[in-house]
């Protein structure tokens, strides 16, 4: 083979080799990552939010545990809009985690003894996608039902529900 075949090959075999774009890891967090120091919390960011995979599976937990149904598919209705950068308690990755796991007073309910730790995390990885804050290398560029649907963080935000007391249902 010629030397220049050779390193292409070589070039083509390293580039693949160093994506992790679409990389599907199956080995969940350590037992010892679980809630508490920010290192740990930079693992959990390195490890979902920058991969296509986690992110894509998110999605699909969001729907499978009936997000949607406060969150409006992240517009917002009953639960409060995903898509804006209005967050009460943060947009930070912890902050999501916490609100997932532990819930929040006037609404959201608790998780963290019902979902395991990686799909907490990928939810969050998931979330974080709504509003563009997640990299965007790593947005999903399809769901399971390959409807050729663009990924959230690359859309138009809409509008917040917003509800107006008294007001007719």
């Amino acid at each position: 083979m010629k030397k220049s075949t050779v390193a292409a090959l070589s070039l083509v075999a390293l580039t693949m080799a160093a994506c992790e774009r679409e990389s599907r890891r199956f080995d969940p967090p350590q037992p010892g990552a679980r809630i508490g120091a920010q290192a740990d919390a930079g693992a959990m960011i390195a490890h979902y939010e920058r991969n296509a995979y986690a992110v894509a599976t998110g999605k699909r937990l969001f729907t499978w545990y009936n997000c949607n149904g406060c969150h409006g598919g992240g517009g917002g209705g009953s639960g409060p809009a995903l898509m804006d950068d209005v967050w009460i308690y943060g947009s930070e990755p912890m902050a999501i985690y916490q609100t997932i796991a532990f819930g929040r007073p006037n609404g959201m309910p608790a998780f963290g003894k019902r979902v395991p730790e990686d799909q907490l995390w990928q939810l969050v990885a998931y979330v974080r996608s709504l509003s563009g804050l997640a990299s965007q290398d790593a947005a999903p560029n399809r769901n399971d039902a390959l409807e050729g649907k663009p990924p959230e963080s690359l859309m138009d935000k809409p509008q917040a529900v917003t509800s107006t007391p008294g007001a007719a249902h």
